[in-house]
């Protein structure tokens, strides 16, 4: 038989396989890894199990009318006890004459051994959620009385699900998770990966990862080994299985597209190798020191941007603008008619050329990194594809509540190296006193395109999810809240010295359910940032959002055109740095009106510390190159104090 094409490559992998222990060691060594497998848990039934047996008399009698099975060995187990106490046969009669319920092939089977066929079996990825909607498809459990056999310890969304639908359940455990009677194989896997000597672990079941900690907290070894497990590759069965390591805040690098042990191990072979160069790769560029936001040496502290995001005096009043590296440069478009937009995105030595030229020759205050705002998404599980002549469109959009699920965590910014590499190489190419901001899209804009797949003229899909399940938007917002802060810390780290937060798309809603539904997610963003780093805080098209974004806690709001200056500092408070805020068309005018505009925002900032000059959005692509020289010569000229 041929090798497999997915190969380990010779990484040391470890595995908590308990029952099939012999066949997980078999598939890594035949992917070409070193095996290191050690059973990491066992079923111990429950010595006295009064529920099981009530259960089955009120099975018998006719007073439960559903069961749902939700593991193989359970059912067995169950079948086990009951039978020590009544009929064995009485007992399967009564179960083939209700509705049975199997949690996917392995309770199937144990059903099928002892001649029973399930009436609904759910289907991959066999999660409690999968069972939920089994149901929903057509179990009317309203008003029932339903047996839940339980596998280790119960499911409480489970049963709040079932009970929500109406259902009395009655809940059967069987057996309980404990520790493999030897546990030597598994103190040395626990020893080793928190040395650094396994490169991968693999998880076939939720318990393992609980085992795997508690072993490692008697060990001493607890701290080391959570370190070493955002090191190597973390590979997962499944959902459920990936559930339970994130809500531990292990990140998880691989899960197969089906939940089986061999796609597992295919899977993991597939990928190890790429996942743990990028790993490194991150590692190397944010091992350096960030830049100290209070090191009044640093030549860029002193520079008119920074000091006005400090609310401080300066010699002029700072510009730069928005997509000042566009395509309204020919230079940035002779790079874009070479590849596409996405992979440009991903080139750090074209983004830093590209900004590095707009800087130098437009001789603004600040650079921004060139990426975008949405490629943040790709890692989260979202299809995104910049289509020509359409823009951004998201293939496999969120549309209905159980669609948030398919959102994943973005644990780690290992998979955004290229956007945490271009910030270290435009840091590094741009000069030493101009500062460096990065960027993302605010939750509210990134949730919109999720939602809708691409743009919108009314948000129908986005503020359909945002009015019909409150639960739904939150688990959604706050999945991109941890995104984003994460994302943004990263690209400080890397070398940027202030963000920004694009709320592109905000301006669709009104000041109440901003509040309700927006302001909570900015908040907890701009309170996550690196202490002393400036935030802007930006969102356009509706002016009476700007108290609620000034509430958000940034140092900075920017300011859109639609709305006088003057008047917008007053709303936020004169406490803050405002951005803004001349109309990107205005751009399209003559000199003489470019510059007229410029001394009308200036003189409604009244020469009050703290105004950075920008345009209420990004330069349009027919802009005229020389407009936007000549705008950034204005804004210098006319406010030199």
């Amino acid at each position: 038989m041929n090798a497999p094409s997915e190969s380990f490559h010779g990484l040391a992998v470890a595995a908590l396989e308990s029952r099939r222990a012999d066949d997980m060691a078999r598939l890594i060594t035949k992917h070409g890894g070193q095996a290191n497998v050690s059973p990491s848990m066992r079923e111990v039934p429950l010595e006295s199990n009064v529920k099981a047996v009530d259960f089955a008399h009120r099975l018998i009698t006719g007073e439960i009318g559903i069961v749902i099975f939700m593991t193989g060995v359970g059912f067995q187990h169950l079948l086990d006890v009951v039978e020590r106490h009544m009929d064995r046969q009485r007992y399967l009669d009564a179960l083939s004459d209700i509705v049975t319920i199997a949690r996917g092939p392995k309770p199937t089977a144990a059903m099928k051994a002892v001649g029973l066929t399930p009436t609904h079996r759910v289907p991959e990825p066999n999660t409690w959620r999968d069972v939920l909607t089994t149901i929903d498809a057509g179990v009317p459990v309203a008003n029932q009385v339903l047996g839940l056999q339980e596998y280790g310890k119960s499911n409480s969304s489970l049963v709040a699900g079932l009970e929500a639908r109406g259902a009395q359940v009655v809940s059967v455990p069987v057996y309980k998770w404990g520790l493999p009677e030897s546990r030597t194989a598994l103190e040395e896997n626990v020893r080793a990966i928190a040395a650094g000597e396994r490169s991968v672990v693999l998880f076939t079941a939720a318990q393992q990862v609980i085992n795997l900690l508690a072993v490692a907290n008697e060990l001493g070894v607890y701290e080391q080994l959570r370190q070493q497990l955002g090191n190597l590759v973390v590979a997962s069965i499944g959902p459920t299985t990936s559930e339970t390591l994130r809500e531990l805040d292990i990140p998880v690098d691989v899960e197969p597209a089906h939940p089986k042990m061999g796609a597992l191990v295919a899977a993991a072979a597939a990928e190890s190798e790429s996942i743990l160069a990028r790993k490194q790769r991150v590692a190397v560029l944010l091992s350096s020191p960030a830049s100290d936001p209070h090191d009044q040496q640093a030549p860029w502290y002193h520079n008119p941007f920074m000091k006005a995001c400090r609310s401080e005096p300066s010699d002029v009043t700072p510009v730069w603008l928005m997509r000042q590296a566009g395509r309204y440069m020919a230079e940035y478009r002779e790079v874009r008619a070479k590849t596409t937009f996405l992979e440009l995105c991903k080139n750090p030595q074209l983004c830093s050329e590209i900004m590095v030229t707009a800087v130098n020759r437009l001789g603004v205050d600040a650079a921004i990194i060139f990426s975008d705002l949405l490629p943040i998404l790709e890692p989260m599980g979202l299809d995104l594809e910049f289509a020509q002549g359409e823009g951004p469109v998201i293939h496999n959009p969120i549309r209905e509540a159980a669609d948030v699920d398919r959102v994943l965590e973005l644990e780690t910014v290992d998979a955004l190296d290229f956007v945490v590499e271009t910030v270290r190489q435009t840091r590094l190419d741009l000069p030493d006193d101009i500062p460096l901001i990065g960027f993302a899209g605010a939750p509210f804009t990134l949730a919109s395109y999720t939602i809708e797949g691409g743009a919108s003229r009314n948000y129908l899909h986005t503020k359909t999810l945002m009015y019909r399940d409150a639960g739904a938007w939150q688990a959604l917002m706050e999945r991109f809240v941890r995104a984003v802060t994460r994302y943004l810390n990263a690209q400080i780290a890397a070398g940027a010295q202030c963000v920004q937060l694009f709320d592109s798309w905000v301006g669709c809603l009104g000041p109440d359910d901003y509040r309700r539904y927006v302001l909570p997610y900015v908040s907890e963003i701009v309170a996550g940032i690196t202490p002393g780093v400036p935030v802007i805080n930006f969102g356009t098209g509706n002016p009476a959002l700007l108290p609620l974004l000034a509430e958000a806690g940034s140092k900075v709001v920017g300011i859109d055109w639609r709305v006088r200056l003057d008047e917008a500092w007053k709303t936020v408070g004169h406490d803050r740095t405002v951005q803004g805020n001349l109309d990107p068309l205005v751009l399209l005018a003559d000199r003489e009106l470019i510059r007229q505009r410029v001394q009308e925002v200036l003189d409604q900032a009244g020469g009050r510390p703290g105004h950075i000059f920008n345009l209420g959005h990004g330069v349009l692509q027919q802009t005229p190159v020389d407009n936007a020289i000549a705008l950034v010569d204005a804004v210098h000229e006319l406010s030199s104090r």
